[in-house]
């Protein structure tokens, strides 16, 4: 999120003091830490970034959707494509 933030940032879609904000707002939030994620970075999800020619951070997130059987909500379209390759739902 931060990245997101920083980017959105970067190409004058909101201030600084926006972007600063919405980190706080973010820091004060408690999130669930996904541990299986990391053990399987070098293998599932590489292999998923390869097989739907996907940069590894796209693969995670396809990875934890099909792994936790969830929908897919993302505005990329190749990670869009993979997913409705792997039956998941999109939003």
């Amino acid at each position: 999120m931060a990245n997101v933030l920083l980017m959105a940032q970067r190409r004058h879609k909101l201030s600084a003091a926006q972007r600063k904000t919405a980190l706080e707002k973010l820091a004060a939030m408690q999130f669930t830490v996904d541990d299986a994620a990391a053990g399987s970075a070098f293998h599932q999800i590489s292999e998923l970034a390869e097989k739907y020619g996907l940069t590894v951070y796209d693969a995670a997130y396809l990875e934890i959707a099909l792994r936790r059987k969830m929908s897919l909500a993302s505005r990329d379209v190749a990670l869009r494509s993979a997913g409705k390759r792997c039956g998941l739902k999109l939003l």
